[in-house]
């Protein structure tokens, strides 16, 4: 882990540019001309003037703003899959390099998220704009949030926005869209060349999902819409046809599967998050989880750090390079079972 932190502080200070601190408003260096609208699953929003003050809610946003170079002056916790101060290695490398890390007086204010967006502290940071372009709002939400400042939300479906799609509206919004366009070549590059290390993954098909051996309806499958399978096919990997004809007319990001019905998820290689290594055991030897041909192989990937589970589920510039050098390698693995 020492590793990946280190590789995940390199690469936020070769990329994330200049980050200036909290609600500073010559940092943000806008270079596109306002105002800009952005259109998103509720309508347009207007952006009159560069904003000063961003303000994140959900997850990957603050992410995007810090790797282009703008740190909010209030962002959501990462409760789940954060450390002790509820943030994440490559958030506190990217707020160290701009001069505002967490528990000094630059750093921006965090709210909790655990029983849905704090409006209130949202309100109290005095936003001038409201970065959710990956996140779950309802109506009800973003009518709230809008009452607060401007909203950017998520293009067509809750927690389904691919983080190059986050990353292109957060800097449209924040007057920043050629250094949007750079964020997403530069890390599209890195990726590339680091999956490129493991070419045994080129062309596997793959299902990414949840399993719970305890309950008999014990699995998810993650759809196309979700971050973790659009993260592995943008390296090569191809979503299981089973997968693929099970989700058409869906719209949600996962698909609740029968346990009883285990064996028929027929891929090269399975890729889950389990709580530690006892409970990858358990599914190994369960008499209906065990049957998923992948894992029957042993071409399972499942990883027990939420950090790292985390960092792939809520993709984002700054959260998918950090988690390379840790994933790629179980990946691999798993794929030379196939």
């Amino acid at each position: 882990m020492a590793t990946i932190a280190a590789a995940g502080a390199t690469l936020a200070g070769c990329s994330t540019g200049a980050v200036g601190a909290a609600g500073n408003g010559a940092a943000n260096k806008a270079t596109d001309t306002f105002p800009v609208t952005v259109k998103h699953k509720f309508g347009s929003t207007v952006i009159k003037a560069a904003p000063q003050r961003p303000a994140t809610v959900s997850w990957v946003n603050a992410d995007v703003s810090l790797a282009l170079g703008v740190v909010p002056v209030g962002m959501a916790r990462d409760d789940w899959g954060g450390n002790a101060e509820g943030s994440t290695p490559w958030k506190d490398a990217a707020l160290k390099k701009s001069g505002a890390a967490l528990g000094t007086d630059s750093a921006p204010v965090q709210y909790s998220e655990v029983d849905g967006i704090n409006f209130t502290e949202v309100a109290k940071v005095n936003p001038d704009v409201i970065l959710a372009a990956y996140s779950g709002l309802t109506q009800e939400d973003y009518d709230k949030l809008s009452k607060i400042a401007p909203v950017i939300a998520y293009p067509q479906a809750p927690y389904a926005t691919a983080w190059q799609e986050s990353t292109t509206m957060i800097g449209a919004a924040l007057g920043k869209s050629q250094a949007a366009r750079e964020l997403i070549a530069t890390t599209e590059k890195t990726i590339a060349e680091q999956a490129a290390k493991y070419p045994q993954i080129n062309g596997k098909t793959f299902i990414y999902g949840n399993l719970e051996p305890d309950k008999s309806d014990g699995v998810n499958v993650y759809l196309s819409a979700d971050n973790r399978p659009k993260f592995l096919t943008s390296i090569g990997m191809e979503l299981a046809p089973v997968v693929v004809a099970a989700e058409k007319g869906k719209t949600a990001f996962f698909l609740p599967w029968s346990a009883e019905k285990a064996n028929e998820l027929a891929s090269q290689v399975f890729v889950s998050w389990v709580p530690d290594k006892k409970t990858k055991d358990a599914i190994v030897k369960d008499p209906l989880l065990g049957q998923i041909p992948a894992i029957k192989k042993g071409a399972f990937v499942a990883d027990s750090d939420n950090t790292l589970t985390y960092a792939i589920s809520a993709s984002s510039p700054l959260s998918l390079p950090w988690a390379l050098d840790a994933f790629l390698p179980q990946l691999g693995a798993a794929a030379s079972k196939a």
